[in-house]
């Protein structure tokens, strides 16, 4: 059953012109990478976490995934 909920924004960060944003009326800085600068032409990378290997790929329709 997916319990997600499209407008629970908890977890959603939008930039704004100054590269900040708010929640609850908190600012955070939030560092940005474009998708272009991480995967340099590829449609997939590696990513070493707690010494886990993690892959990123773009799909064929141009979205993200990440699997273990």
């Amino acid at each position: 059953m997916n319990t997600h909920n499209p407008n629970d924004f908890r977890y959603r960060i939008r930039r704004s012109d100054d590269a900040s944003a708010h929640f609850d009326g908190v600012p955070l800085a939030v560092r940005t990478l474009s998708s272009n600068t991480l995967f340099q032409g590829e449609h997939e990378i590696g990513i070493e976490h707690h010494g886990a290997l993690y892959r990123l790929k773009i799909t064929r329709q141009g979205k993200l995934i990440l699997n273990k």
